[in-house]
C-alpha cells in the first residue's frame, strides 16, 4: 500500500471509529472502566420531613466494579443524574484502572437523586402531589438504599459536586461513624443564602409565574422554563474567564445563547422546580462539630455560587477535626461553577488522601 492509500484508509478508519462510537452512545475515547450495573431500590412508605408518606419511593442507581470491593458513593448536582459522573472528564479520570477510584479496587455507587434519573419524581404522575423533599431526605433514601439494599456496612468515600457536595456534608452529619473519607465539593456548609439563594428563589419564581405552568398541570412544558434556566447557568456557572472566551464579541456571545437555548434540557418543569426547591432549608453549619470522618473539601476560585470572597470556607473547616480544604486556582480552562466536574484538576488530591486515611476492618455485612 502506498503512502498516499495508507493516509486514506487511516482516514476511512477514524471515520467509522467515530461513527460508530456516536452510534453506539459512547465517548470516542473508549472507556476504560467497566460498565455500569443500573437498578432500583424501592422504599415502602418513607416519611419525609415534612411527614408526608409516599407507598413506594424508587431510588434509582448504577454500580461499578465488583461488590466486593471497597465501597464509594459519588453524588451528583442538581440538575443531572448518577449518568453525570460517567463522562471522560469524571468517570474516565477516575475508574480506570491505575486511577485514584479504580474500578478492579473499588465498588463504585451512583445514585440518582429523588425527582433525577431512575428515581421516583413528580413526574411520574403526583405532579404537585408529590412529597415536597429536602436534602436530608434524600440522603436519609440513600442511606437506606445502600446499607440495606446493597449490604454495605460501611463506605470508605462519599464525594459530591455542588448539591452532590451539600449532601456530602449532610452524610457526615446523619451517618458520622459510617465512612472514612468525605469530599464535598463545589458547595459551603453554611446555610443557602446570599446570590446564591437569591437566584434559586428567582428560577423557583419564573417556574410558578410562567403562564403555561397552569399551577403544575401543564400539557406540554412551560416555554418560559428554558429560558429562566438558561438565565440561571450563564448567571451561576461557567466561569468569567471561559465565558467572556466564548463570547469575546457580541456577535460571538449571541450565538453562544442561542446555541444554550437550542441544546438546553432540564426535563420536566415540576421536577426542576422541586429539585431545586429542596435546597432551601440546607443549613449544615449548627451541626459541624458532629462530622468524625476525614474531610476533603474541593472548590473552585471562580465558583459563581459559592465565591471565595466570603471566606467561609476557610472559616467553617477549622470547626472540624481532620479537615483540609483545596482551592482550585481560576483559569480561562476553569468552568466557574462546573469547574469540579473536571476531576483531572483534583483527582491527585483525592489520591493522597485515600492513601493517608485508615481504613476500616469492614465494609460489607
Amino acid at each position: 500500500m502506498s503512502r498516499h492509500q495508507n493516509k486514506k484508509f487511516i482516514i476511512f478508519a477514524n471515520t467509522v471509529f467515530v461513527v460508530l462510537s456516536l452510534f453506539l452512545n459512547q465517548p470516542v475515547d473508549a472507556q476504560n472502566y467497566p460498565q455500569p450495573v443500573k437498578g432500583i431500590w424501592t422504599l415502602k412508605d418513607f416519611k419525609f420531613h415534612t411527614g408526608e408518606v409516599l407507598s413506594e419511593l424508587k431510588i434509582g442507581y448504577q454500580t461499578i466494579g465488583n461488590s466486593s470491593g471497597i465501597p464509594v458513593v459519588l453524588l451528583h448536582g442538581t440538575t443531572s443524574s448518577s449518568q453525570a459522573n460517567l463522562g471522560a472528564a469524571m468517570g474516565g479520570e477516575l475508574f480506570g484502572p491505575g486511577q485514584p477510584l479504580d474500578a478492579t479496587k473499588y465498588f463504585i455507587i451512583l445514585p440518582d437523586s429523588i425527582a433525577a434519573g431512575r428515581s421516583s419524581k413528580p413526574s411520574d404522575g403526583l405532579r404537585l402531589k408529590f412529597p415536597h423533599f429536602d436534602y436530608t431526605d434524600v440522603v436519609r433514601a440513600h442511606y437506606q438504599m445502600i446499607h440495606d439494599g446493597l449490604g454495605v456496612r460501611h463506605l470508605r468515600l462519599v464525594l459530591g459536586n455542588s448539591m452532590g457536595g451539600m449532601q456530602t456534608w449532610l452524610w457526615g452529619i446523619e451517618y458520622p461513624q459510617y465512612m472514612d473519607i468525605l469530599v464535598p465539593m463545589a458547595s459551603m456548609p453554611i446555610e443557602i443564602s446570599g446570590r446564591n439563594w437569591m437566584l434559586r428563589r428567582l428560577l423557583i419564581d419564573s417556574i410558578k409565574s410562567d403562564p403555561e405552568w397552569h399551577n403544575g398541570e401543564y400539557t406540554q412544558q412551560p416555554t418560559g422554563v428554558k429560558r429562566a434556566s438558561v438565565f440561571f447557568s450563564v448567571a451561576t456557572n461557567g466561569g468569567t474567564l471561559a465565558l467572556q472566551e466564548k463570547g469575546l464579541t457580541r456577535e460571538k456571545a449571541d450565538a453562544y445563547v442561542e446555541q444554550l437555548m437550542r441544546d438546553w434540557n432540564d426535563g420536566d418543569a415540576n421536577d426542576l422546580l422541586y429539585k431545586w426547591e429542596s435546597s432551601q432549608n440546607f443549613n449544615p453549619s449548627k451541626d459541624l462539630e458532629k462530622i468524625k470522618a476525614k474531610v476533603l473539601a474541593i472548590n473552585s476560585a471562580d465558583d459563581e455560587r459559592n465565591p471565595i470572597q466570603l471566606g467561609v470556607m476557610e472559616r467553617e473547616i477549622q470547626r472540624i477535626p481532620n479537615a483540609q480544604y483545596y482551592l482550585i486556582p481560576a483559569s480561562d480552562k476553569t468552568l466557574g461553577h462546573g469547574t469540579v466536574g473536571i476531576a483531572r484538576l483534583w483527582k491527585d488530591k483525592l489520591e493522597k488522601v485515600l492513601e493517608t486515611t485508615p481504613i476500616a476492618q469492614s465494609y460489607k455485612k
